[in-house]
């Protein structure tokens, strides 16, 4: 009875390969990222990209989350500081993705030394009922926040609103400016208007 249950399953093996033997990986790019700067609270920063890459057999999809240690000595930066582009992406088996990241530190960051994983993972497909509970490669970040009071973390918020935005802080700053002054002219304008009225009533 086991003999031929297993030949049943190698010829099961051979007529459907994939069920068997097809394999999911991933691999990033880059092991190590140190920003050698200290950090300030309320501003964003541009990280250096990453590269997914799908080394099985399959295409798969992958999305991007952050990990930390247990009882990691660092502390450890809020899942929703970071911003992936793409956060979610299908690759074909050899296909490389890069991955842009965005780190957002919070008004209120405690100073400090951070680290968190980076991490890239196999997310599971329902169309194929794969699961890859697991599976992960990632990067590991290390930053420093200095300390900085609420004023000046607001003031850095400004600062790097403006330059992540820009050209469009700078327009609307110019228009709002120039709509003011077409308000304040036409007000007077009226009035102008119709005091000369009055002038030839009067008359």
């Amino acid at each position: 009875m086991k003999k031929t249950a297993a030949i049943l399953l190698f010829i099961l093996s051979l007529a459907v390969p994939g069920i068997i033997f097809s394999k999911i990986g991933v691999g990033v790019g880059s092991g190590q990222i140190e920003v050698e700067e200290k950090l300030k609270p309320g501003m964003i920063y541009e990280l250096p990209s990453i590269d997914v890459i799908n080394t099985g057999d399959e295409e798969a999809e992958y999305g991007m989350a952050v990990a930390y240690h247990n009882d990691q000595p660092e502390k450890k930066p809020g899942q929703d500081w970071f911003v992936f582009t793409p956060s979610e992406f299908s690759l074909k088996p050899g296909e490389v993705r890069r991955v842009e990241m965005r780190l957002k530190l919070p008004l209120r960051t405690q100073p400090g030394d951070y680290f968190s994983y980076l991490e890239a993972h196999p997310v599971k497909t329902v169309e194929k009922g794969l699961t890859t509970i697991g599976i992960a490669a990632a990067t590991k970040l290390y930053f420093t926040v200095e300390p900085a009071n609420i004023f000046a973390a607001a003031y850095y918020k400004l600062i790097t609103f403006w330059r992540v935005n820009a050209p469009w802080p700078d327009r609307v700053l110019k228009l709002s400016i120039a709509a003011a002054l077409f308000v304040i002219f036409r007000k007077n304008f009226n009035l102008d208007i119709k005091f000369k009225k009055t002038n030839k009533t009067n008359e």
